[in-house]
């Protein structure tokens, strides 16, 4: 089958197309013919060997999240499971290929009504916008900054945190990106590449902070007191690391990188999915690029040139 290799740790032309040996189910796993591949930030920091923690050597095939249809099971697994549309995540790496092997019960059937990109444009960044907003718990008439809110997770915060009933601020990165979130439904938006942002922006009481770094740190300083801090995303290539004595000092609680369970992980994309089968919840594909070109996407996201999720696009031979 058709794959993308990691031969070696290094920038986007390290990512090479090439073959690979066709996966079997084994015992309880399910065989999904991949037709969309997810792609993450991360796995630029994977793919230059300078990810936030410890993962596999070279060779690799990369890419932990897909959509396609299963095509048969292994020993264990449901049969009636041949023929489902479904997402999974891949159990960190293998994704960026024609088929996955994948554990059959942890994949998430896809909801009718909803395409089968959109569904994976939810699987990752979906989970991570709603467990994001059961962190902060919003409350109607708050003020609520979305850093990177023109990003896959950002434009879903912006919405999840709308109907909610909050005022959104949303932070982004360029006026194109700007008028993303505002068209999503942010209230405000500000631009944090210019000089004295945050004083646009107001003070606020909630920060959903996807960027770290200097955006996050600025953007701290707007919370109110009973604020709270939700970092889940060092796009700015590093956390927030704000003292915890500056946060109790001013009364305001941080969570950084909150964690859940497998099981809670699932409920959290489920979530996401059924919100968008009802038409509430509207995942933005801002660019897509075939299999074989996952250099170029590696590149445009790190040339921060994209806006939502960025999707590999498999197609037969």
């Amino acid at each position: 089958m058709r794959a993308v290799w990691l031969r070696e740790f290094g920038g986007p032309e390290k990512l090479v197309p090439g073959d690979a040996p066709d996966p079997v189910p084994g015992e309880g796993q399910a065989l999904v013919e991949v037709e969309f591949v997810n792609v993450t930030f991360v796995e630029t920091q994977m793919r230059a060997g300078a990810a936030p923690f410890p993962m596999k050597e070279p060779p690799l095939v990369l890419g932990n999240g897909v959509g396609g249809v299963v095509s048969a099971v292994g020993p264990g697994a449901h049969p009636g499971l041949v023929g489902r549309r479904v997402v999974s995540s891949t159990g960190g790496s293998g994704a960026y290929a024609e088929r996955v092997a994948v554990d059959a019960a942890g994949v998430l059937e896809v909801p009718d009504g909803v395409p089968l990109d959109q569904a994976v444009a939810l699987l990752a960044d979906g989970r991570t916008a709603v467990m994001m907003l059961q962190v902060a718990e919003p409350k109607p008439g708050e003020r609520v900054l979305v850093e990177a809110a023109a990003g896959g997770v950002g434009t879903l915060l912006v919405q999840l945190a709308k109907a909610a009933g909050t005022t959104v601020v949303a932070a982004a990165g360029g006026p194109r990106k700007v008028e993303l979130a505002l068209r999503l439904g942010a209230d405000e938006a500000v631009d944090y590449r210019e000089p004295g942002w945050t004083e646009k922006a107001g003070q606020v009481d909630v920060v959903l902070d996807g960027v770290g770094g200097d955006v996050a740190r600025e953007a701290f300083t707007l919370l109110r007191e009973g604020g709270r801090m939700v970092s889940f995303g060092l796009a700015s290539g590093e956390w927030a690391n704000i003292p915890e004595e500056d946060a109790e000092a001013r009364g305001v609680t941080l969570v950084a990188s909150p964690s859940a369970t497998p099981e809670q992980l699932r409920e959290f994309t489920r979530t996401a999915l059924e919100e968008a089968a009802a038409g509430r919840l509207h995942p933005v594909i801002g660019q897509r690029y075939p299999l074989e070109a996952a250099a170029d996407a590696h590149g445009a996201i790190e040339s921060r040139s994209t806006v939502g999720k960025t999707l590999l696009e498999v197609r037969s031979s």
